[in-house]
């Protein structure tokens, strides 16, 4: 007898399932990644500007008493540069007294994301060092880890 060789069309529909199956499961995933990844500029970002706040209060004993509310002038006084409206980022805060530094995501894409804030709020301990505590809007499968 001849013998065919090949596969058969119930082992060939079994190797799309799987495929799909592994499709489906990637590909959110994969997309929640990437918009991780843009969130680092951010997340960067604040953490250049918490080291400066960081230093001011250390250097005065307390935060800065006129709130920062755009890029240009936390430059000027925090000698920090923030990448404001160039990729992932629309707006940076600083307020006054409190030193909580928010910023604001946009551009990554994802509606969960874009236009909402990212908070950095300062606590000091009895021995004078700061934490820094995420906080804000921002979808929580994308919050960042302490």
């Amino acid at each position: 007898m001849l013998r065919q060789k090949g596969f058969t069309l119930i082992e060939l529909l079994i190797v799309i399932a799987i495929i799909g199956i592994l499709a489906a499961i990637a590909i959110p995933m994969y997309r929640a990644q990437t918009v991780k990844a843009k969130l680092t500029e951010v997340t960067n970002s604040m953490s250049n500007v918490a080291s400066a706040v960081g230093a001011y209060y250390q250097d005065e004993g307390k935060y800065p008493g006129t709130g920062m509310g755009t890029a240009t002038i936390i430059k000027n006084s925090l000698g920090v540069s923030v990448p404001v409206g160039v990729k992932y980022i629309s707006a940076a805060t600083v307020t006054a007294n409190t030193g909580v530094i928010t910023f604001t995501a946009t551009g990554t894409g994802e509606s969960l994301v874009d236009t909402k804030t990212i908070t950095m709020s300062p606590s000091t301990t009895d021995t004078g060092a700061i934490n820094w505590i995420y906080g804000g809007n921002l979808g929580a499968a994308y919050m960042p880890k302490k």
